[in-house]
């Protein structure tokens, strides 16, 4: 199946790399043979008995599934036959008149997170005719396979996120149900987020204790695969050691160069970077690894399987929603972005179907001098006049004179500016921002973009409108150097570390700390999930309660789960290290 990307995919085989460096690929160890590679593999280790159910998520490339088994099963002289669940679905316009509403009409960005699940795609009637023959091995494959209902084999097929986005970009791949329709990429992106992953997760959830082998399909005719069994073992595991998500890039508009320039493994040949995906977990997956053989699994699974063990005390809060997110903005001879705010709690809720909203940090973690961050207003903000110039550098194309409404302050290295949803801001040039951040990541309501068009030549949506719906006008002049502004306070400290606390703002319902050591500390969990960067130094080692070790270089993200209890880390770098840790507050649990 085409995609359309220049960035690598996750290899079959774990590649020698600089030992020193930021790693593309990090994988989770399950020891010895526990991964096979290869769809004849798979289909040996199977033991279908008469049924075989193959479910998956959108986007798996069902062709080349269905092709290597029928080819298989030929080979060994059965009987078979193979059963599309795409026949079984309600028609696409019955579909599409279903979800309208979720859809958000002709709005470019934007729709309500879906309540429906895969039952309500399927046609009852028409499935209830199916019966399996007893002579041969009966094979159900597509998205939605296990509601058929009916005991077999069960294999699933994952996707990562972003893979299935560059099959979308190749035109290569279509919204669940809608095979043949025509949409552009921007809207069929939100067909995805708002329909197709919540039904595709909900039934995840619901089929993950019955799945007996799971499989990443993301590279062509390579499949690597597990059993379920070594599958719930392994994120049992790694819920209470560690885990670190595999990262992911994309050009932008007004990204820049620091994050190519840094991390040399990257593709050298797309115009600039303008976000890393650190961690930001409706989009990564995790990687096993076994005799160096890597399988990708979206992050879900491991919530699903373990969410408490991550979580401790805020999963009763939260659920299987990982709250927070790290992720990189690179303005670095790169442009500002785009002038914005995110919703209001309230607001999230009632118009997308989200339970908490867009609260945000920008982190300063690199900069040049004379870099600045855009944030709260000016004293004598008037909202009717500031609007009425937004509307006029629309309709008539022109510049904005930004700092006329907005304050422009420097941005400090290893500094800490607030962002509680309603505050107007953005990055200026020359920043390398860290954005630590309520996990929600699609909210933001640009008002002014300084009259660009996107890597593509097209405009990129405003919105106005929403934003003003949401704008939090008391966040200007002294206000903003008060309370939006975090100013640091060491709050412990021995021979040669100091823990600095990084006080965030009173909406925000996670905490920020940072480390500074020269050798080796210890830290507990106190029942809370640990998101974790090294923001100085080299590198440090990760020990946790349970025995598990890894080694995390200079800007790599990981996390630490609330079962780990406690963990030390060890500083292997020549000059002290820096680690900046978040975690939701106590209160907010």
């Amino acid at each position: 199946m085409n995609r359309l990307s220049n960035q690598p995919q996750v290899p079959v085989q774990e590649t020698d790399r600089p030992s020193h460096s930021y790693t593309l690929f990090p994988s989770f160890d399950l020891g010895s043979s526990r991964i096979g590679q290869g769809y004849e593999s798979l289909f040996d280790q199977i033991n279908a008995g008469q049924v075989l159910i193959m479910d998956g998520y959108v986007g798996v490339d069902w062709q080349e599934i269905s092709t290597a088994l029928k080819q298989y099963l030929t080979n060994q002289n059965l009987a078979f036959e193979l059963i599309n669940m795409a026949d079984f679905y309600k028609p696409t316009n019955e579909i599409l008149e279903m979800i309208a509403p979720d859809l958000g009409g002709d709005d470019p960005v934007f729709g309500k997170k879906t309540q429906r699940c895969m039952a309500d795609y399927i046609d009852g009637e028409k499935l209830d005719t199916l019966t399996p023959a007893s002579d041969q091995i009966t094979v159900i494959y597509g998205s939605g396979a296990a509601q058929v209902g009916i005991k077999g084999t069960l294999v699933y097929f994952d996707l990562p996120k972003n893979e299935l986005q560059y099959r979308m970009r190749a035109g290569s791949v279509h919204n669940l149900g809608c095979s043949g329709l025509q949409k552009n990429n921007k809207q069929m992106y939100k067909h995805f987020f708002f329909v197709d992953w919540e039904i595709c997760n909900r039934e995840k959830k619901a089929l993950f204790a019955k799945v007996d082998y799971i499989v990443d399909q993301q590279r062509p005719d390579q499949p690597t695969w597990m059993s379920g069994d070594d599958f719930r073992q392994g994120l049992d595991a790694m819920s209470t050691s560690y885990f670190r998500v595999r990262p992911w890039f994309e050009p932008g508009v007004w990204g820049g160069q620091w994050l190519r320039e840094h991390i040399p493994e990257l593709p050298q040949n797309e115009p600039n970077y303008a976000w890393s995906f650190e961690m930001i977990v409706p989009e990564n997956g995790v990687i096993f690894s076994s005799d160096g053989i890597l399988l990708e699994l979206s992050f879900d699974w491991l919530m699903y399987k373990a969410g408490k063990n991550v979580l401790g005390k805020a999963h009763d809060r939260f659920g299987d929603d990982f709250p927070i997110r790290f992720d990189f903005l690179d303005t670095f001879d790169g442009g500002n972005l785009s002038l914005q705010c995110h919703p209001t709690d309230k607001y999230a809720k009632a118009h997308f179907g989200e339970k908490f909203t867009q609260d945000e940090t920008y982190y300063i973690m690199d900069n040049r001098p004379g870099a600045n961050v855009y944030l709260g207003f000016q004293e004598d903000i008037e909202p009717e006049l500031f609007r009425k110039e937004l509307e006029k550098s629309i309709h008539e194309k022109s510049e904005l004179e930004v700092e006329q409404f907005v304050q422009k302050l420097p941005s400090e290295k290893h500094g800490l500016y607030l962002i509680p949803n309603g505050t107007v801001h953005c990055s200026g040039v020359d920043n390398l921002v860290l954005e630590i951040s309520a996990t929600p990541y699609i909210y933001t309501f640009k008002m002014y973009d300084w009259q660009r068009l996107d890597l593509n030549g097209e405009p990129r949506p405003l919105n106005v409108e929403r934003a003003f719906d949401n704008l939090d006008f008391e966040r200007k002049g002294e206000e903003v150097q008060r309370t939006l502004i975090s100013h640091p306070e060491v709050i412990e400290s021995g021979s040669d570390w100091q823990l600095v606390e990084l006080p965030t703002h009173e909406q925000h319902f996670y905490k920020i700390v940072r480390y500074e050591f020269d050798t080796e500390i210890s830290v507990p969990t106190h029942g809370q999930c640990h998101l974790l960067m090294l923001v100085e130094g080299e590198s440090i080692s990760l020990s946790t309660e349970n025995g598990r070790q890894a080694t995390f270089h200079y800007a790599e993200t990981f996390a630490v789960p609330a079962a780990a209890n406690s963990y030390k880390l060890k500083n292997h770098g020549s000059s002290r290290a820096m680690v900046v840790i978040s975690y939701v507050k106590e209160s907010a649990c």
